[in-house]
């Protein structure tokens, strides 16, 4: 059987559920190749990340789509979710996957809660670790036991990992902080500010894993850019606690597009040359 994947986003970042997909169909003995609307396939699957992505005009009727952009129901059959990917999809060299699932916050703008439910153990590192380097896309991977424990497998194994969603500020104390020290970091220490609301939680949590000499490449923190009034205080924050901060402009479920402030406010924190050159409001006067 001839099987076709199209990655809808086309970020060019690698798409995890293709790349379980591909492993899968392989050990049945398909072939496996990248969608072409010129070259029929028996089966094909579309993955779309992000709700505002739009939709390949080129998919045929019959495709399987997943992805939360296509709807918070959609989950890989148990076969596929657990099953190592084929890497060599996207030519990568460090591994990806989920150790938990789900998350116990039900903050009002993520999407978490109602695809994945609460938290739980999903698998063991093990099960998809190919490489000394490691990418953990868990949504909340210190609020479960089972994900503690594989933080601690990770550690003694001398992978460099990155925590690709971030890490729970709230969930941050001298024994969290302890147990992220022993860690290789392949990337910087993430973390989320969202609003107003957790600047302490995120100070707190940042002094006191500097202070047990967590030592990534950099602190780096999410930022939701809902109301632009409170994006500023937490960027001020953030930039005082030299913090590099990545603003995000909500998008609902529907992937509506954001008010024009918005993405101008994320342009500039993003574009590292303007926020370290210019302050906002002269940033804004140029828009």
């Amino acid at each position: 059987m001839k099987i076709a994947l199209h990655d809808n986003d086309a970020t060019g970042y690698p798409n995890l559920a293709l790349m379980k997909l591909a492993a899968h169909h392989k050990e049945q003995g398909d072939s496996v190749l990248w969608f072409d609307p010129l070259f029929p396939a028996d089966k094909v699957y579309s993955s779309k990340v992000f709700t505002f992505s739009q939709t390949s005009s080129y998919l045929p009727s019959d495709t399987i789509k997943g992805g939360t952009g296509c709807g918070l129901s959609t989950m890989l059959p148990d076969a596929v979710e657990h099953t190592m990917p084929d890497y060599s999809l996207y030519g990568i060299d460090y591994s990806m996957g989920f150790v938990t699932r789900g998350c116990p916050r039900k903050c009002a703008h993520c999407f978490v809660p109602d695809k994945e439910g609460e938290i739980r153990a999903n698998a063991d590192v093990a099960e998809f670790l190919a490489h000394k380097e490691l990418v953990l896309m868990d949504n909340n991977i210190l609020a479960h036991p089972h994900g503690i424990e594989q933080i601690d497998k990770i550690a003694k194994l001398g992978i460099a990992v990155d925590f690709n969603q971030g890490l729970d500020a709230r969930l941050i104390d001298d024994a969290m902080a302890r147990l992220l020290s022993r860690l290789k970091w392949l990337a910087p220490l993430r973390l989320a500010c969202d609003s107003p609301a957790m600047i302490e939680p995120v100070r707190e949590a940042i002094e006191c894993l500097r202070w047990h000499n967590v030592t990534p490449s950099r602190y780096f923190c999410y930022v939701l850019v809902k109301d632009v009034p409170q994006a500023v205080e937490v960027v001020r924050f953030l930039k005082s606690m030299n913090v590099d901060p990545f603003c995000q402009p909500y998008r609902d479920q529907q992937g509506t597009e954001p008010p024009q402030e918005q993405k101008d406010f994320a342009r500039w924190v993003n574009m590292k040359a303007e926020y370290k050159s210019r302050c906002w409001e002269d940033y804004r006067k140029s828009t």
